[in-house]
């Protein structure tokens, strides 16, 4: 492990720290093509020592592990954004022009962005080795709640309430999704052989490819089931760019959980529904689908196939 990598990681526990500390002396981060490089070296070396031992069923787990660490760590940053722009918002209220109180605000839009800066470097991180993950197992990297977003890099603050209001819409563009959606549906399914797997892995990826043809700027809605076949679908969707917006189960809601996620994968209105084999939610998602006129390309026969017509009679 480089001292570069070494010294990033050894600020992981900044978070528990108070934010008007030392970190107002924090330089610039790395540069990014350095933390990619740097990060691809530390999995490659780790990573090699797994096949063919003991080690190697752990691979998926471990994977996701390290691309955590660094999702973690952008996210203390951003909780400690999220309280010195609280303390910005306080200042300008109570800004009276005086020098002291315009070198108060200055120090803490300045210590703001070096925080942010930091943030955008750990996410730069974690979505190297979210590649790695994704390359590694075949599966994308989700994590356990909340989303994986990444804020970008933005132009200089130059105010506060420029700041205020950049980082409003910076948050609110990083939640949103462009493009035209399509749900993706289905369940957890077995196998007799290995060929019937690759069989329907091939009809479902073929599938997306002939949906994304005619969507070009489509973006993917789906449960968010990363055991299931959502997860292969999710996993195309990362090789290929395409966003993705996920709605997990209330599971508050007990049996109803899953009907209350259809209503709200149908409530944004998509062009297609793509159904696989699942379960009765799965049903109702393509009963509910076709009643608002919402074209179900129906994909529930055997091994990702249409489904046979039933004869008249």
């Amino acid at each position: 492990m480089t001292s570069t990598l070494s010294a990033l990681l050894s600020a992981l526990e900044l978070g528990h720290l108070d934010h008007t500390g030392d970190l107002r002396t924090l330089e610039a981060p790395p540069p990014a093509e350095a933390m990619e490089q740097t990060v691809s070296a530390v999995w490659s070396d780790l990573f090699a020592l797994f096949p063919f031992s003991a080690l190697e069923r752990d691979i998926e787990d471990l994977g996701w592990g390290l691309v955590n660490l660094f999702h973690r760590a952008a996210a203390k940053k951003h909780q400690m954004i999220d309280r010195l722009t609280d303390e910005i918002r306080l200042l300008l209220a109570e800004q009276d022009g005086s020098e002291v109180a315009t070198a108060d605000l200055e120090d803490k839009i300045d210590l703001a962005r070096k925080i942010e800066q930091s943030a955008e470097a750990y996410e730069t991180m974690r979505d190297t080795a979210a590649r790695h993950y994704l390359h590694e197992t075949g599966r994308s990297w989700v994590p356990a709640s909340g989303n994986r977003i990444s804020l970008g890099t933005t132009a200089a603050i130059v105010d506060g309430r420029s700041y205020l209001q950049a980082r409003r819409e910076r948050v609110r563009d990083a939640n949103m999704v462009h493009g035209t959606p399509v749900i993706f549906a289905g369940g957890r399914l077995r196998f007799a052989s290995d060929d019937d797997a690759k069989q329907f892995a091939d009809n479902l990826l073929r599938t997306l490819n002939a949906v994304r043809e005619r969507v070009g700027d489509m973006y993917l809605v789906h449960g968010g089931d990363m055991k299931g076949i959502e997860r292969l679908a999710a996993s195309w969707a990362e090789q290929n760019g395409i966003q993705q917006l996920r709605f997990g189960l209330d599971r508050k809601l007990g049996d109803r959980a899953g009907f209350r996620r259809n209503e709200q994968m149908l409530s944004v209105k998509p062009r297609y529904v793509i159904a696989f084999q699942g379960n009765g939610v799965t049903e109702r998602l393509v009963i509910e689908a076709k009643a608002r006129g919402i074209h179900v390309v129906d994909r529930r026969g055997p091994l990702g196939t249409p489904p046979a017509s039933r004869p008249c009679g």
